[in-house]
């Protein structure tokens, strides 16, 4: 397995696919890399460099106990880049990992960076509060704390499927999507996991997003039951210079992963790669 350790010790699990111009996916949570692999196949097989890393905490990287939080998730994707010196790259966040890519820019800036993509993106805030009314409630973000500590097996199972939109009338989510959904889940240690749910909902990246000076593709399904739309993309795509607003009608949070809403991304996202 490809790892580098970080500055505060923490190894870190990375695939790195072709050869070309960089694409590197960041994934949501709670999952890992292998969550990426359609679209790095697709990337590398079409001329480009597919890099991909487990999140600390998750997958087969290592599980510390301190550092899970925004800013070192941020720093350990600069020390990635670094490590393997890459540069023009177009940086593409799912979920946590559209969190991840925005705190990158905001802390590092574009030096290495050529382009982002943010698609079912927690950014720029997905808390409800008295500035952000048409964020989520506080009490649904406890209830993902206390799914994961009362039993994470089964809430990852029962996650699925409003992940994917298998709860919706007409749903062709295989059993398959849902049980990869789960082995990838039930790697993430516990520490991480549960500390990882205040980092991607109560974090604010707006001044984040206002920091991006590449073009920059937003990507949100308009039936996403976990990052809900009205409080995701048509705000970042306010805030971040040079982006583009593509909204999925009746695709799910994991859109990436689902039948023609994935064939419909990867042909987004090849062509604005080539663009």
């Amino acid at each position: 397995m490809s790892t580098f350790t970080t500055t505060d010790g923490t190894e870190i699990f990375y695939k790195d696919w072709g050869a070309g111009r960089p694409v590197v996916f960041s994934h949501g949570w709670p999952l890992n890399a292998d969550a990426w692999d359609d679209q790095m196949h697709l990337v590398a097989a079409n001329g480009f460099r597919a890099i991909a890393h487990d999140r600390r905490g998750h997958g087969r990287s290592g599980q510390p106990w301190h550092g899970n939080d925004m800013d070192t998730y941020a720093d350990d994707l600069a020390e990635l880049l670094n490590a393997l010196d890459v540069q023009d790259a177009t940086l593409v966040g799912h979920s946590t990992g559209g969190g991840e890519v925005a705190r990158y820019i905001g802390r590092h800036g574009t030096a290495r960076v050529a382009k982002a993509v943010l698609l079912g993106a927690v950014p720029p805030l997905m808390l409800k509060t008295e500035a952000n009314p048409e964020g989520l409630p506080i009490d649904v973000f406890d209830g993902i704390r206390a799914g994961v500590a009362t039993d994470r097996s089964q809430f990852y199972k029962d996650l699925s499927e409003s992940f994917y939109g298998a709860n919706r009338p007409g749903s062709n989510v295989s059993q398959g999507v849902r049980d990869a959904f789960w082995l990838w889940s039930m790697q993430v240690g516990f520490k991480g996991a549960f500390d990882c749910i205040k980092q991607f909902s109560e974090t604010d990246f707006t001044e984040d997003l206002q920091r991006f000076d590449v073009p920059t593709l937003i990507v949100h399904g308009d039936d996403d039951q976990i990052v809900p739309l009205v409080a995701a993309a048509p705000k970042s795509a306010k805030l971040v210079k040079n982006s583009t607003l593509k909204i999925y009608p009746g695709a799910p949070h994991g859109l990436s992963a689902v039948g023609p809403y994935k064939d419909g991304f990867n042909a987004d996202l090849l062509a604005f790669l080539n663009g």
